[in-house]
């Protein structure tokens, strides 16, 4: 068989399409290998969230450029594709950069891969058009072994695209507006992955919880509705969703939280920044204090929940006073985790073009201290862990002989001395010390699980 690598940048998104490619080009005889030494065909789903991620893929072209080119002067045939959405922003672009790269496709345009790699073979090629037609239909369902060799874990788009307009976001321009698949083809999904082994679904779309998907009943169905039917689907023992819009987590959805034993008590819900005046220039279009009312809506339908966001530090004309707003908010919640970064202007987008762009010393000094205080909360989570008992479903190999590893209700990744058990098991353990980036426990005896 061919070989191809593909290395995805990125989001969870990215790391679905990675997967639905590789299930595109085994059907045309591809096998996928770990390395780009020795493949026939060299794939970068790629990232344009910020300008660190798109040098990212410039950097490893210029290496895969020389790879290329000696496996082609030894005699083996070797593509280049970027795909993703720096190839949808970039375009034309990434080939006169970079001539070594075969084929330009973007995110809504993979499906065709056969047929552009076909057409590549006598002439570059770039497919960045945002068709009409609903890539998924075309896609070929994974193989059970394939699903198998992914683990128990799985992701599954159920939207993609935004029209929220967030003024430093590039989602609308790469990935187009809203939309959500239907009900029945997102069920059947789930249910081959079940079959082959899969007990933890993470629902993901650029605004997850905007989904409004076709139902069998020819009615639209919400984020919840879909939730409970995934619930029913026999072997499916978590739900999980991301990355969500606080303006779309309605009643039903918090109600879900409350009601669905299979939806985990985590929820990721960005809000990006603690000031009222930089969220308005962001066009968030929700208040501070609305997100804090958001959070004690959540909290009281779910007391348990553990709460994770987004910060952009050092946005345009954010001042000392705006930053310490953030900090503020950081304070008031509490998060259990949270990823934090620094301004970054994306071509085309509203922020890009405002005046009073911060300093990037001035960015790096706050995003340190907002990082202190977002690590202060998730230790004090973790560390709370310490002596309670919770379900882990076991994933992986641990790191040591004679351990497994899995993950807590909370996303935590948790590490147990375990021989009666194996990877898909649901165990009861014992939390009994946090490390910096792990817990460690063991199965709880009689006397804990009676406690």
């Amino acid at each position: 068989m061919k070989k191809v690598h593909i290395k995805s940048f990125g989001c969870q998104m990215n790391v679905y399409d990675g997967q639905r490619m590789a299930d595109i080009l085994a059907a045309q005889g591809y096998e996928e290998t770990a390395a780009p030494e020795g493949a026939d065909l060299i794939l970068l789903n790629t990232c344009h969230i910020r300008d660190r991620a798109v040098q990212k893929v410039y950097t490893e072209l210029g290496k895969l450029r020389d790879l290329k080119n000696g496996q082609n002067a030894a005699g083996q045939e070797t593509r280049i594709v970027v795909a993703g959405c720096v190839a949808q922003a970039e375009g034309a672009e990434i080939q006169r950069r970079q001539p070594a790269v075969d084929l330009v496709v973007g995110p809504q345009a993979y499906h065709r891969l056969p047929e552009l790699l076909a057409e590549a073979k006598r002439k570059r090629v770039v497919d960045t058009d945002l068709p009409i037609d609903d890539k998924f239909g075309f896609l070929p369902a994974p193989k059970p072994a394939a699903i198998r060799g992914r683990g128990i874990s799985a992701f599954v788009t159920i939207q993609e695209g935004c029209d929220k307009f967030c003024a430093f976001c590039v989602v609308p321009y790469t990935r187009g507006a809203e939309f959500s698949r239907p009900v029945t083809a997102l069920v059947s999904e789930i249910e081959r992955l079940a079959d082959a082994g899969v007990r933890d679904v993470t629902l993901i779309g650029q605004n997850v919880n905007a989904y409004h998907g076709e139902g069998p009943d020819g009615q639209i169905w919400g984020l919840a509705r879909l939730m409970h039917r995934v619930a029913e689907v026999a072997g499916i023992a978590r739900i999980r969703y991301t990355t969500s819009h606080p303006r779309d987590m309605d009643d039903d959805l918090i109600a879900a939280h409350r009601d669905l034993p299979q939806v985990m008590p985590f929820l990721h819900l960005p809000v990006q920044a603690g000031s009222d005046r930089i969220l308005a220039a962001m066009n968030r279009k929700h208040t501070a204090d609305e997100y804090r009312l958001l959070i004690e809506r959540v909290r009281k339908a779910r007391p348990d929940i553990a709460l994770s966001s987004d910060f952009i530090v050092g946005f345009p004309g954010e001042t000392e006073a705006d930053f310490a707003e953030t900090l503020r908010l950081v304070e008031d919640i509490g998060f259990a985790s949270s990823y934090t970064f620094k301004y970054s202007p994306r071509p085309g987008t509203p922020a890009a073009e405002l005046d009073h762009q911060i300093a990037p010393d001035e960015m790096s000094e706050r995003l340190q201290r907002l990082q202190e205080r977002v690590e202060h909360h998730r230790q004090a989570f973790n560390h709370a862990m310490v002596g309670r008992t919770v379900d882990v479903l076991l994933e992986r190999a641990g790191r040591h002989p004679g351990q497994l590893a899995g993950k807590s209700p909370y996303l935590q990744a948790v590490q147990i001395d375990t021989k009666a058990n194996q990877i898909g098991d649901m165990v009861k353990v014992l939390i009994e010390r946090a490390g910096s980036n792990s817990l460690f426990g063991r199965e709880a005896g009689p006397e804990e699980l009676a406690a």
